[in-house]
């Protein structure tokens, strides 16, 4: 039985019993029964960052958390990113399971040292399991500029001992939260913000207890005459792509959601390529240092032999996020990216 504060009311937030009522959720509302039913589940759970507690988050996902659970268990914290990350690598030592809420995942900055050089080395370092979890928005779109709208995964892909995950819709957003809250490693969790309240994402969502390993890929969409290995936002963007191809080309685009990012599902990669023969990375962070030239060299690897055409990627452009409307549209990979990038391959 969770502990919740003395003097605190014990009405759940109307937002996090939607599953309960068999109603679709939105993602931002998934991650959210996630993140409540582990704090109801295992007391040492407990969250902290910046407005999370009285105001409820940026984007509300905590809101009503702080009158339920008590403010010990849900923290406002000073803007202080290296000081509350380092509060949480302490707690999660005394053997608590901390959240950690970054308002915006461009500001993760400021705790890099301490994510990579203490908390990513703990086990490692014979300092025991670092049960901790960092999330918060990512990705542009939504007009936000250079200082909201970054995707940050590759800053920590290289890190040993972190692991990184990166839903596209709310089964598997809500059940990836809750397997990471569980897993004994730092995860660093990104969501989105344009899938937070995308209507057409809506689900319902099972009324039992479920998770999603992490480290594996899912098939968003089956076929036979093309791959796509991509994740996130631009899940979205490949299956609005493969169903214009599958209607004015004839072509069977095979869709692989990676859901993590660390540990990263090469089986899952290899077995599709094996099925089709060519392969688009698609992603939204920039196209220098970016996942693609990971994932391409995997491949040839471990799949050279299957490859009918070179591999190609799309991706954003290597420039900050411009606050224009037409100069972002433009640095972000769009569907018209994915369609001319895939009829190429598919006429090599």
């Amino acid at each position: 039985m969770a502990t919740i504060a003395q003097g605190t009311t014990r009405t759940k937030p109307d937002h996090v019993r939607k599953t309960e009522r068999g109603e679709a959720v939105t993602f931002l509302e998934a991650i959210s029964e996630g993140l409540f039913e582990e704090m109801e589940r295992d007391p040492r759970v407990f969250i902290l960052g910046e407005d999370v507690g009285v105001y409820g988050g940026a984007f509300k996902l905590t809101r009503g958390f702080s009158d339920y659970f008590g403010r010990e268990r849900v923290i406002d914290t000073p803007i202080s990113e290296a000081g509350f990350t380092g509060a949480a690598a302490g707690a999660a030592h005394m053997g608590m399971r901390p959240v950690v809420e970054m308002q915006f995942m461009d500001f993760i900055a400021p705790a890099y040292d301490v994510i990579t050089n203490y908390i990513a080395t703990s086990l490692w370092r014979d300092a025991g399991p670092m049960p901790l979890v960092i999330r918060g928005p990512v990705g542009g779109g939504s007009r936000s500029g250079a200082f909201h709208a970054q995707n940050v995964e590759m800053a920590f892909f290289h890190t040993p001992g972190l692991k990184i995950v990166y839903p596209s819709n709310p089964y598997d957003a809500k059940g990836l939260i809750k397997a990471a809250i569980r897993d004994d490693n730092p995860v660093i969790f990104e969501e989105h913000k344009g899938l937070y309240r995308a209507p057409h994402l809506r689900q319902v969502l099972p009324h039992e207890d479920y998770i999603v390993p992490l480290g594996q890929a899912r098939t968003a969409r089956e076929g036979k005459d093309l791959t796509i290995v991509t994740y996130g936002m631009m899940v979205h963007k490949s299956l609005e792509a493969a169903a214009t191809l599958e209607k004015e080309d004839g072509l069977a685009v095979e869709i692989l959601d990676l859901r993590s990012l660390l540990p990263l599902d090469e089986d899952a990669i290899v077995a599709s390529v094996q099925k089709t023969s060519r392969v688009l990375i698609v992603h939204e962070d920039t196209r220098t240092g970016g996942i693609a030239g990971e994932i391409a060299l995997r491949i040839n690897e471990k799949a050279f032999a299957w490859l009918d055409a070179p591999i190609l990627r799309v991706t954003a452009i290597d420039s900050p996020i411009p606050y224009a409307p037409t100069l972002e549209d433009y640095v972000l990979p769009q569907t018209a990216d994915i369609l001319t990038a895939a009829r190429y391959l598919a006429r090599y």
